[in-house]
């Protein structure tokens, strides 16, 4: 396996939690969350946009 690039905790789970709902999920929740929160991340067009601007800026300043 390469490096690992970025990473979401626990403790970024439990935030947004609190934020949203106003307290933290119960393991049983934070288990589910945390099963299925890779198959709502884009993680194709996240990366494809990040190297397109990149890949753009990097041209204008050529």
């Amino acid at each position: 396996m390469g490096k690992i690039i970025y990473h979401l905790s626990v403790d970024d789970v439990q935030n947004v939690s609190e934020e949203e709902l106003g307290r933290p999920l119960n393991e049983r929740e934070l288990e589910v969350i945390c099963n299925n929160l890779g198959d709502q991340i884009n993680w194709y067009d996240a990366i494809a946009v990040t190297i397109n601007n990149y890949i753009s800026e990097t041209k204008k300043t050529a």
